[in-house]
């Protein structure tokens, strides 16, 4: 029996092939490989002594030659496949274990070349992966690490390994080489430009019990690739596991955090915020946005954007919640959080980066990708549009509100004080509608004046001014746009408000 090994993640070799040669399996290796098997004690026989040539172009070609491939791919079963070997003199190769250059993990370094990135191109690998999947009725076909014991412990027991076995490695190889080659087109199609084709590439993190609803069923996936703000990549420190709407409240929660830099805190329900401020510290944010609306905080989310603490655990324990997320938690916050066993703690990457986030939502039959909306405007008083100009501390409320409003379904209004939301209004069919509803928010939390409120979109008439003006709002801040800005503005002068347009709209459907 005959084996040949030519990876590239050496995770695990050495015990494994030195389990082959102990059978009395004949090694044929290349290159690193051979080196690392030779180091360690194991004979092996070089690849070029196989072919009966040299490896060329810098280690270009090494494989591809109808001794390796023809070993490889000859059916057993078929006697005139077994002629053409002894006339070829060809033997066959029984196992064949290979994984891929490294592609991926170069082209995630910063400043690679497309020239390095070439470079990583597996061409050799690749085929013989191939050929053995293809021809796995009689080839075992290795390219995981996490398989090397099942099958020394199959070749152990029976001296080969089951058909199910194999056929169950050739899928996981076909999934391998698709990967890889998903990994190299979405690369170079970037170089070049090509927009017309996607390919998506997740693995399961884990099945979920159900979907939305009970009745639906329901996965979770994670990227190929750890980013900042994802829940896919964060650790479950305790808790129930996580269910499809936790997982979606969660994300928006996240998407949240991702726009302040001050201590933040956030309370989410049903993928919108029900409360949520900035602080001098973290406690503070946590005081403020739980006293922004303490009744639908309930069974909700929070997110912290520093470490949760002592002090703010506490003020949480009382509270029925279903998932709080930090970038990390103090040991005395963990034993007090402890005792709620049901309450899901996820410790997240909260790193800043640059780079644009993908965003993809699945409509029937298709799917539509976008970059999710991480544009901030920083709101000055050279966009104010009314006579009366707003004063610093308003400045600074359009500013919070406007990062706040963002993240909103729309229709989306949202008006605060002091860095706090006081009310919420979120998804109604029109404007004036989420307007009544943070309006009367703030009025039952007792903040009737010196507000601010701030619009996802530009508001379509002046009723939203004049409705905002009954319950205390002093300062607006909207993208503008309307064909009857001019009525908006005109109304915000007669009432005494001040009133900016950032140009910019924020609609979160």
């Amino acid at each position: 029996m005959r084996a040949l090994i030519s990876v590239s993640d050496k995770t695990g070799l050495v015990p494994f092939v030195q389990a082959l040669q102990q059978m009395n399996w004949e090694i044929i290796a290349t290159g690193g490989t051979q080196k690392l098997l030779e180091a360690n004690g194991v004979h092996t026989i070089n690849i070029s002594d196989v072919t009966g040539f040299p490896e060329i172009l810098d280690g270009r070609v090494k494989t591809l030659h109808p001794k390796v491939h023809g070993g490889i791919l000859a059916r057993r079963d078929l006697a005139e496949h077994r002629r053409t070997l002894q006339e070829q003199g060809i033997e066959t190769i029984d196992l064949v274990c290979v994984n891929l250059y490294p592609f991926r993990q170069t082209i995630a370094k910063e400043g690679v070349t497309l020239e390095d990135a070439i470079e990583n191109i597996d061409i050799g690998g690749p085929s013989m992966v191939r050929s053995a999947a293809k021809n796995w009725r009689d080839v075992t076909i290795v390219c995981d690490p996490a398989d090397y014991d099942g099958v020394v412990a199959e070749l152990r027991a029976s001296g080969h390994t089951s058909q199910e076995t194999r056929l169950r490695l050739s899928a996981k190889a076909y999934t391998h080489t698709a990967e890889y080659d998903c990994c190299i087109a979405t690369y170079m199609r970037k170089q070049a430009g090509l927009p017309e084709k996607l390919f998506l590439e997740y693995d399961l993190k884990q099945p979920l019990r159900y979907g939305e609803n009970p009745h639906q069923t329901a996965n979770f996936y994670a990227a190929g690739t750890p980013v900042p703000f994802s829940l896919a990549f964060g650790k479950q420190l305790q808790g129930k596991e996580l269910s499809y709407n936790n997982i979606q409240d969660a994300n928006a929660a996240l998407n949240v955090v991702r726009d302040f830099d001050d201590p933040f805190c956030v309370a989410l329900k049903h993928m919108n915020p029900c409360g949520a401020a900035v602080g001098k510290t973290i406690e503070e944010a946590w005081q403020a946005a739980y006293e922004a609306d303490t009744v639908s905080i309930y069974g909700g989310i929070v997110a912290v954007n520093r470490p949760l603490t002592k002090e703010v655990a506490l003020g949480m324990k009382p509270i029925f919640l279903e998932i709080v997320i930090a970038p990390s938690f103090t040991p005395e916050a963990l034993e007090i959080l402890s005792t709620k066993k049901n309450l899901r703690l996820m410790e997240v990457d909260m790193s800043k980066s640059n780079q644009p986030v993908p965003q993809f939502v699945g409509v029937n039959g298709g799917l539509l990708a976008q970059q999710l909306d991480t544009q901030i405007e920083q709101v000055v008083s050279d966009m104010c549009v009314t006579e009366v100009k707003p004063t610093e501390a308003q400045l600074a409320d359009m500013n919070f509100g406007w990062r706040i409003v963002k993240h909103v379904k729309s229709n989306a209004i949202v008006v605060v004080r002091d860095n706090r939301t006081c009310g919420v209004g979120a998804g109604q069919t029109n404007r004036v509608g989420s307007a009544e509803i943070a309006l009367k928010q703030a009025q039952s939390v007792g903040v009737t004046s010196g507000l601010v409120l701030a619009s996802d979109g530009f508001l379509p008439f002046d009723d939203t001014v004049v409705l905002a003006s009954q319950y205390g709002v002093t300062a607006i801040v909207q993208p503008g746009g309307s064909i009857r800005d001019e009525d908006a503005i005109k109304k915000a002068n007669e009432l005494g408000i001040t009133m900016v347009f950032t140009g910019v709209r924020h609609f979160k459907h």
